[in-house]
């Protein structure tokens, strides 16, 4: 191993796929929005090690082991890939787990389980991926419920476990339900680069059909939990707010269905990234109000 390997290729940083952590920001934001207090610099950090370090650290090892030939998320071309976009992809962990530390224990060892995860849902020994449920409870619990509950109590200093109520658990179910909807959406185009790698994904499983019904139960699963979770704080008008933001999402879901209904030629990366870009769009648009004002 030569010190250059940690320095990132053109490659490397492309499949690191900074921008892809836009798509996980509504989570942070939900949790940002119903922290009472928070101090500038704790929320600064946490967001820093999330979206700076230890989700373009996953994208980029998932990325080395996976290989990826054909369009994956952000990469209509990805480049291949190169050692030092695994030992960078290392660098990121070992540097986001550490600065966890300035925010407390539990916090930085949170940190360290979500790349324990991604290592297992890419790795070859262990390939996660390639197994439909299991990846895609991986997905569900680890990139929605998990990083709510740990960056809600890293903002407001409190212990993940003491802190379990209904207010506390439902925007955890909240994030997984929305997380999970989009999770078969961006397998749909990739049937057949995963079904030549071994992986039997949640997406190839259910079908082109299934895919869809699938998240739309899960999106509906989310809409009735916020539902429940905004009438027990009292704040319909967030609940109402979160209707209008999922209205373009609702549309084009519906039509990009129909169009996979027509041709399944139709689910392909262009869509799938339309898809994202819309939900990931709305969801900014309502967590960040809610961030801002409440």
């Amino acid at each position: 191993m030569k010190l250059k390997q940690f320095i990132p290729t053109r490659s490397a940083l492309a499949h690191l796929r900074f921008v892809f952590s836009v798509f996980l920001l509504p989570v942070y934001l939900f949790a940002f929005s119903q922290a009472n207090t928070v101090k500038a610099s704790t929320a600064v950090l946490v967001f820093f090690i999330w979206h700076f370090l230890a989700f373009p650290a996953s994208n980029g090892y998932n990325s080395y082991f996976d290989k990826d030939e054909d369009s994956i998320a952000l990469l209509a071309k990805p480049p291949e890939v190169d050692i030092s976009l695994y030992y960078f992809s290392i660098l990121l962990e070992a540097v986001a787990f550490l600065l966890g530390f300035i925010i407390s224990w539990e916090f930085a060892f949170a940190v360290l389980i979500y790349g324990i995860m991604s290592k297992l849902y890419s790795h070859p020994a262990t390939r996660l991926k390639k197994y439909p449920v299991i990846s895609f409870l991986t997905v569900f619990i680890f990139q929605g419920c998990f990083i709510y509950y740990t960056t809600y109590t890293a903002l407001t200093g409190t212990s993940l476990f003491g802190h379990w109520d209904l207010g506390f658990i439902i925007p955890g179910a909240i994030s997984s339900c929305l997380i999970g909807a989009s999770y078969p959406l961006t397998q749909v185009y990739q049937h057949e680069e995963d079904s030549k790698r071994g992986d039997k994904t949640l997406s190839i499983v259910l079908g082109y059909k299934g895919s869809f019904i699938f998240s739309s139960v899960l999106f509906a699963s989310g809409i009735a939990l916020s539902y429940w979770y905004w009438h027990l704080a009292g704040m319909m008008l967030n609940f109402y707010f979160f209707l209008v933001c999922a209205a373009p999402i609702f549309f084009f879901f519906n039509y990009w269905f129909y169009k996979v209904g027509q041709s399944t030629a139709n689910a392909n990366f262009k869509n799938a990234m339309r898809m994202n870009f819309i939900s990931s769009g709305c969801m900014l648009i309502y967590f960040g109000v809610l961030a801002v004002f409440s």
